[in-house]
């Protein structure tokens, strides 16, 4: 798959060595697993080659995989989300961690927290004292996917709305295009997403890296309020 490729990836993800499974986007390994979720929605993974929004691992192996072919792979840590390391588990005063979170009753063993802008994981806490882990939560972790490339979007209208759905969530843009310029009409609402501004500077940038497109000019519509009968 060359970069800028958007595919579709069904997966399961395990961690190698105690083959539990750890994520997938397939509803039928959840129920085997014991771990579905009735509130979510299982559907394929949606991402671009080469963008490096996936570990280096399977980054690395997606580049040379090609589409409706099962794979089965391992990853060491050193590709996945790094090795352990000591001195990212620190221990704070308790005071200092009662401050640092919204409600101190829902603090636990294993519980997530947030520490001056870091995340990470509360693993021992007693005599005025907490240790805070702030590895990532499979940092050292061998990690195992079965993986599928699904689907690869190669109409190019696609491209883009697929790229719009990824950054926000939505699917109510119109796409048009003249030559190599894009014209996206956003919906009202948009205005209102105080993270649409930077998911719009970033995909202006794929969008030229990876669609060679031109000129791209986000147009907004704003429709006159309808007025009832009784105003």
């Amino acid at each position: 798959m060359d970069d800028g490729t958007i595919v579709h990836i069904d997966y399961d993800l395990f961690n190698a060595e105690t083959e539990k499974l750890i994520e997938t986007t397939r509803e039928e390994a959840a129920k085997e697993h014991d771990v579905h979720d009735e509130a979510r929605t299982y559907s394929p993974m949606v991402t671009v080659i080469g963008d490096g929004r996936l570990i280096p691992g399977f980054e690395a192996h997606l580049s040379e995989a090609e589409a409706e072919t099962d794979y089965n792979l391992d990853i060491e840590a050193a590709d996945a989300y790094g090795e352990r390391d000591a001195s990212l588990v620190e221990t704070i005063g308790q005071n200092v961690l009662l401050r640092s979170v919204k409600d101190p009753e829902m603090l636990g063993i294993g519980a997530q927290v947030e520490i001056g802008g870091r995340t990470g994981i509360l693993q021992f806490l007693s005599a005025g004292r907490a240790r805070i882990d702030y590895n990532h939560p499979l940092a050292g972790v061998t990690l195992r996917y079965d993986y599928r490339i699904t689907k690869v979007v190669e109409d190019r209208t696609e491209k883009v709305e697929t790229l719009l759905n990824m950054n926000t969530g939505r699917d109510d843009f119109e796409v048009d295009f003249e030559g190599d310029d894009l014209t996206v009409t956003t919906p009202e609402a948009i205005a209102y997403d105080q993270n649409w501004t930077f998911a719009k500077f970033s995909l202006v940038r794929t969008l030229r890296d990876h669609l060679g497109v031109g000129v791209v000019v986000f147009r907004e519509v704003h429709e006159p309020r309808a007025v009832s009968e009784e105003e």
